[in-house]
């Protein structure tokens, strides 16, 4: 924390602009030795026009910006240097930054610092590292939440209540004959656990959409074979995807495909004809398959509804009978043979011929994850893995404080699963933390950032 490092903020690659960032304390210095004006004559928050020399050489014509600390991004002096795009430029002034006093910063430094200084908290950071990996708007809106404090607003409320409660109880122990404390019972204390509670498991339930804006959804297409599996991913797509033809196995490998429906990643996986085969291509397809119906949201069980029901198709629910299940009618254009067996499910009935059908499945898609009112919402989710688990960790510490009650502990032996339950969420974001838990969450940011 006390060198000075520094770091190409952008993608190296043949385009106009490549930003390099330094910051520490001797930013200004080492930038002044391989810049041809002064910095140190400059205001904080300007621009100014040079060239980056290399002793006598020009090595590129730049714009130098200087923001003076506390007023950064890291809360430290910092300098972001705007070459020209392309590998040759960034290495050389890389080169020329490294000789001169600057460390290599590691991934995830810069926004580390920021929040070792004091300048973000911990969710603030990893909503960094979101926004800068959405691939949607509604990632993107959820994760300017993050940034913006909003979510680590609700966090610090609940801590608030919390702390209340220990301050009222440290007073009721070291002074009790102070008439004017509140005096904390064992209905005091029910009714402030109440309240965190009901907030945490609003959270954990509200996760569930956080996880759909940031992850997307994956939704396997799964039927035997020459059910039109195939075609229904090309219209899903739009495009010609997958091969299709009448031949039995011709999907021999997982086809993929995604795309945003109603403002969500929505990955569809075309898979293999699930089927008794002595063929070693198509099983190990197959095999891939079942492994890829594990890993889905939904799965579309695709029947030719223009046919009877075989065996075939009953071994392919049997794979899938415990999964999120939407039975997709094909081929109702050559007919409808019914079968009481899958009335149990919900289902749609669609033909690949007839587009306005495919837009029904993408209605119904969106019906089952209620997909309006996800991106219709404040977008103010948790949708860290981490922060998740924390949540849960706290209610399992409610849990033994409400056996605590039952069981009429005093008040004052409570006060250590309380101040547990405090500290926490403090972990969230990030006013209790471990070094190496820093280090990890902070590896998993890109390299100037």
């Amino acid at each position: 924390m006390n060198d000075t490092i520094c770091a190409i903020a952008t993608l190296v690659g043949e385009s106009s602009i490549n930003v390099i960032r330094v910051s520490g304390d001797k930013s200004l210095e080492i930038v002044n030795k391989i810049f041809d004006k002064d910095l140190s004559k400059k205001e904080s928050h300007t621009i100014t026009y040079g060239f980056i020399m290399d002793k006598n050489e020009k090595i590129d014509e730049v714009l130098v910006s200087y923001f003076k600390g506390p007023k950064s991004f890291t809360t430290e002096d910092t300098v972001e240097i705007n070459t020209h795009g392309g590998k040759i430029c960034v290495n050389k002034i890389m080169e020329l930054l490294l000789s001169n006093g600057c460390r290599l910063a590691e991934p995830g430094e810069f926004t580390k610092r920021a929040f070792l200084n004091g300048r973000i908290d911990l969710v603030e950071a990893e909503a960094v590292s979101d926004m800068i990996e959405s691939k949607t708007d509604a990632a993107r809106k959820m994760s300017m939440r993050g940034i913006n404090h909003e979510l680590s607003n609700k966090i610090n409320d609940l801590r608030s209540n919390i702390l209340s409660l220990i301050a009222n109880i440290e007073v009721n122990i070291d002074y009790p004959e102070y008439e004017d404390a509140v005096v904390v019972t064992k209905e005091l204390v029910e009714e402030k656990v109440k309240y965190v509670e009901e907030k945490i498991n609003e959270l954990i339930d509200n996760s569930k959409n956080g996880l759909i804006i940031k992850n997307g959804i994956n939704i396997a297409i799964v039927g035997k074979p020459n059910v039109g599996k195939s075609s229904i991913l090309n219209e899903l797509l739009g495009e010609e995807k997958a091969i299709v033809t009448d031949v039995k196995g011709t999907t021999r490998d997982i086809v993929e495909g995604s795309i945003i429906i109603n403002g969500i990643e929505t990955n569809f996986f075309d898979t293999a004809g699930i089927r008794e085969t002595n063929e070693i291509v198509e099983s190990i397809g197959i095999e891939k398959s079942i492994k890829k119906i594990n890993d889905s949201d939904l799965i579309l069980f695709v029947v030719d509804y223009s046919n009877n029901f075989d065996e075939e198709d009953e071994e392919v629910l049997e794979k899938i009978k415990d999964k999120k299940v939407l039975v997709v009618y094909n081929k109702i254009d050559l007919g409808k043979v019914k079968n009481d067996k899958l009335d149990k499910y919900d289902s749609i009935e669609i033909s690949t011929k007839e587009k306005d059908k495919i837009k029904l499945l993408k209605d119904k898609i969106v019906e089952i994850f209620k997909l309006n009112d996800i991106t219709n919402s404040d977008y103010t989710y948790i949708s860290n893995a981490r922060q998740i688990g924390l949540l849960n960790n706290c209610l399992d510490v409610i849990k033994d404080i409400k056996k605590e009650l039952k069981n009429d502990t005093p008040v004052d032996l409570m006060e250590i699963n309380i101040k547990l339950l405090w500290e926490t969420l403090g972990e969230i974001t990030g006013e209790v933390y471990k070094d190496d838990l820093l280090d990890e969450i902070f590896s998993k940011f890109c390299l100037g950032k």
